[in-house]
């Protein structure tokens, strides 16, 4: 009895920490705070999985569930959030202005103080919304320019990136330099930040600053855009994100190249839909020498005439390349409606040049040597036990260094 009467003091005697006494017990806590705390975390998982399940028996469109998904979770967080400080005031009941004074005064504790800049963990708490508006305003200021603006004055796709990248970038700066102000840093300390980032800029941080002017430079030139096809230093892919520092570049392995900005500036780049997304294919295929040259042409402009990637125009030619070792080496030209099929419609017309070649009976020759041989003295004579064999030394210098009797012919 002795030790359920001191458990039962234990769980209903105030909670003191050191010289501070809590107007609370522990069993206060646990039917006022905790044990909430627990259903109301129950209940949001079962309202999730339960809108979650009513979703999935409906036909709405994929989108307008996730949206529904998300807004959903958002209410469902702040009614949590909201029961907590329910629960968090009935369990202080009178004193709770007391103690949430004194819970903020601690937060506003400063732990570092520069001048007119006081530090503590309520500012860093403030920087969090300022970050978030300046990204907001800096997005919805390009969005306003796209949807406004440009369709007024009539800028083509790659000045309205430009344009509409400069001013995200500087509404964000702005607003973050403008919200650094109200949350009490002072922006006068920033001279001494920026005289440290110029030591720094002498000794290691050279391609960082070279690759942030490269990227403004790409943001208002143009060499590339998103969406682009292109090739650098060997990785043919679209362009995903431009960035001030780097460029992302998904290849069709489905692989995420990051390159930086300083290399579209110093080396050539192969932009396939820079200013056109049409593109030529070049097919090239040899056929025999005995084949007809105009039967040949003829099929190939067949096959290219029913290319389902075609699109009308002068570049879809056949052409006579030249006289091989093996064969007549021929090109078919064909003018792609779109970069984005290029390899698609090129694997389709070798598949179909190989089929309509095997249909006409047109040979499609391998690499091939022919070597003559000619009669020698002697080569038919068989070699007695004791006869001798000489070698003429006048020949030293061709036949035995070619490793070929004489008169043998390499073609």
């Amino acid at each position: 009895m002795e030790f359920f009467k001191t458990l039962i003091d234990i769980l209903t005697q105030d909670i003191a920490v050191g010289p501070v006494n809590l107007p609370f017990s522990i069993l206060g806590l646990v039917t006022r705070v905790v044990l909430p705390m627990i259903g109301m975390i129950l209940g949001y998982h079962i309202l999730l999985w339960g809108t979650r399940k009513i979703l999935a028996l409906t036909k709405l469109k994929d989108e307008i569930k996730d949206r529904v998904l998300k807004y959903t979770k958002l209410i469902l967080k702040v009614l949590v959030l909201a029961g907590f400080v329910a629960s968090i005031g009935s369990l202080l009941e009178k004193e709770i202005y007391y103690w949430f004074s004194r819970f903020l005064g601690v937060l506003n504790q400063p732990f570092f103080v520069s001048g007119n800049t006081r530090i503590s963990v309520v500012t860093l708490l403030m920087l969090i919304p300022v970050f978030y508006l300046a990204s907001w305003s800096g997005k919805y200021a390009r969005k306003f320019l796209e949807s406004s603006l440009f369709a007024q004055f009539g800028l083509d796709e790659a000045k309205r990136f430009s344009i509409g990248s400069l001013t995200r970038y500087l509404v964000m700066s702005l607003v973050f330099l403008f919200g650094l102000s109200i949350v009490g840093i002072d922006l006068s300390a920033l001279s001494v930040i920026l005289g440290v980032l110029g030591i720094g800029l002498g000794f290691g941080l050279q391609s960082i600053v070279a690759n942030f002017f490269a990227g403004i430079m790409i943001i208002s030139t143009r060499p590339i855009k998103e969406g682009d096809r292109v090739l650098v230093n060997g990785y043919d892919g679209i362009v995903q994100n431009i960035r001030f520092i780097s460029t992302d570049i998904r290849t069709f392995q489905n692989e995420n190249i990051i390159i930086p900005n300083s290399f579209f500036v110093d080396n050539a780049v192969h932009n396939y839909s820079y200013t056109d997304r049409k593109v030529v294919i070049v097919n090239e295929v040899g056929v025999s020498y005995n084949a007809d040259l105009e039967q040949v042409r003829v099929v190939l402009e067949e096959i290219n005439e029913r290319n389902p990637y075609k699109i009308t125009g002068p570049e879809n030619v056949v052409r006579i390349l030249n006289f091989g070792d093996s064969g007549i080496n021929v090109a078919l030209r064909t003018l792609v409606k779109d970069v984005a099929f290029k390899a698609d419609a090129f694997s389709w017309t070798n598949m179909e040049i190989w089929k309509s070649f095997k249909e006409e009976g047109i040979e499609i020759p391998f690499p091939q040597r022919v070597v003559h041989i000619e009669s020698m003295p002697g080569a038919g004579k068989s070699i007695e036990p004791g006869d001798e064999l000489s070698v003429s030394d006048s020949n030293s210098d061709s036949d035995e260094e070619n490793n070929l009797p004489e008169g043998t012919e390499d073609s």
